[in-house]
C-alpha cells in the first residue's frame, strides 16, 4: 500500500496505458477475453459513477448559473419597479396640484367681484395648524396689510405684515382677533374667534339668546366688518348653548370651512378693488 501511494503517478499512468492497449486489442474482436470481461465488470460501475457525478456537477453548475441570472433579473426588475413607483408618485402629485388649483378657481369664482392674487404658502409657525404663515407674494405684487385671505371652502384670515416679496398671514383660528359674522339662514349675528382651548375650532359669541341659530347653520361674514367682505363662508355650527354666566346670550361652536391642517395655496383679495 505504501508502494502504491508513493508511486501513485506511475500506477495511474500504467492504468491508462493498460486501458488503451486493451481497447486496441479488443477493437477487432467479437468476443472479449476473460480478463477484459473482468476488467469491464470492475471499471463499468466506476465509469457509471463518474458519469453520474459529472452530470450532477454539471447540473449544480447550471443551477448556480441560473440563480445568478435570476438575481440579476430580480435587481433589474426592482429598478424598473422603483422607476414606475416614482412615476406614479409624480403623476399623483400633479393630480393633487390640479385639484388644489381647481379648488382655488372655485373659491375665486365664488368671490369673482373682487380682485384676487394666487399665492403659495412658503413657511408657517411650528405646529400642526396654519395659525400664522408666510406667502410668496408681497408689496411688489400688490399685497397690502389687512387684505383678506381665502382658500377652498371660505375664510382663512388676513394679511398682518407685508414685505417686497412676501407677506405674513394671521388666520382666524389663532384666537387673536374676532370677525363680525352671522348665520346665513336667519341673519343672527355674533363674533367669531379662534378657540384657544380647542385648536382648529372656532367660537361664535354674543349671539342673542332668542336667536334661532342651530346645528348645521352656515356662518358667513356680516356687512358690519370693516375688513372682510360680507358673505364669505366662515364655517358651520356644530353646537349651540346658553352662556352659563348670564343666560342672556348664546355661544356656538363652529367648524371652520377651510382645512387649516393642509393649506398649500391661498387667494388674497382686496374688497376695495373690483
Amino acid at each position: 500500500m505504501k508502494f502504491l501511494i508513493k508511486n501513485k503517478k506511475l500506477f495511474i499512468g500504467f492504468f491508462i496505458i493498460l486501458c488503451i492497449v486493451l481497447g486496441l486489442i479488443s477493437f477487432n474482436r467479437i468476443s472479449p477475453s476473460l480478463f477484459e470481461r473482468t476488467f469491464g465488470f470492475v471499471i463499468t460501475p466506476i465509469q457509471s459513477a463518474l458519469t453520474s457525478s459529472s452530470k450532477w456537477i454539471e447540473q449544480k453548475i447550471n443551477a448556480f448559473s441560473n440563480i445568478n441570472d435570476l438575481e440579476k433579473e430580480n435587481e433589474e426588475l426592482k429598478i424598473q419597479l422603483e422607476l414606475k413607483n416614482q412615476e406614479i408618485n409624480r403623476l399623483q402629485q400633479l393630480e393633487r396640484e390640479n385639484e388644489k388649483l381647481s379648488e382655488l378657481l372655485d373659491a375665486s369664482s365664488r368671490y369673482g367681484q373682487y380682485s384676487t392674487i394666487t399665492s403659495n404658502i412658503i413657511a408657517r409657525d411650528p405646529g400642526n395648524w396654519y395659525e400664522n404663515f408666510t406667502i410668496d407674494k408681497g408689496s411688489n405684487d400688490g399685497i397690502e396689510k389687512n387684505m383678506v385671505v381665502l382658500a377652498f371652502g371660505g375664510l382663512v384670515g388676513k394679511v398682518e405684515e407685508v414685505g417686497p416679496n412676501y407677506a405674513k398671514v394671521s388666520s382666524i383660528i389663532n384666537g387673536t382677533y374676532s370677525v363680525s359674522s352671522k348665520t346665513l339662514r336667519t341673519d343672527d349675528e355674533g363674533f367669531v374667534k379662534g378657540d384657544i382651548s380647542n385648536k382648529g375650532i372656532l367660537k361664535m359669541d354674543y349671539i342673542d339668546k332668542d336667536a334661532e341659530i342651530k346645528e348645521g347653520d352656515e356662518i358667513v361674514t356680516s356687512h358690519l366688518s370693516e375688513i372682510y367682505p360680507a358673505g364669505i363662508t366662515v364655517g358651520y355650527v356644530t353646537e349651540v348653548h346658553l352662556e352659563s354666566n348670564n343666560k342672556l346670550s348664546k355661544t356656538a361652536t363652529i367648524k371652520p370651512a377651510v382645512d387649516f391642517k393642509h393649506l398649500e395655496k391661498v387667494l388674497v383679495i382686496d374688497k376695495g378693488k373690483k
